[in-house]
């Protein structure tokens, strides 16, 4: 599989028409692979629930777009904000594990995201 502009462009095509306004695509190559490596595309207005993965540090880099990572104390109030953004150098970051954390776009972009456990199976909770 390519990770090119065409397929970047068929994962915003497919958000815009999610309610949730985002896409994402599994990259692990079989049911047996017990990690999250995904492809997420966000588009603007998208709302990312305050969560933490306690058993996992979470690997995020931006592919293209324009984004914020938003670190948060446990009452969900904002700690420190990581702007991501290809252009200038501002690559990604890695989110530690056991840490209160979501997201703010600015423009439609598609982070690769990984950290291990499979979704749902890892422990993963979402605050409130």
């Amino acid at each position: 599989m390519k990770l090119d502009k065409e397929l970047l462009d068929s994962l915003f095509e497919q958000a815009r028409y999610n309610p949730r306004l985002r896409q994402n695509l599994d990259l692990r190559t079989s049911l047996e692979d017990n990690s999250q490596r995904m492809l997420n595309a966000l588009l603007p207005g998208t709302q990312v629930a305050i969560h933490k993965h306690p058993m996992s540090s979470e690997n995020v880099i931006l592919l293209v777009g324009k984004m914020d990572e938003i670190i948060c104390d446990a009452e969900g109030k904002e700690v420190e904000r990581i702007h991501l953004n290809p252009s200038t150098g501002n690559f990604g970051c890695v989110v530690p594990a056991d840490t209160w954390h979501t997201v703010e776009v600015f423009e439609p972009s598609v982070i690769y995201e990984g950290k291990d456990g499979k979704y749902g199976e890892d422990g993963s909770v979402t605050l409130g």
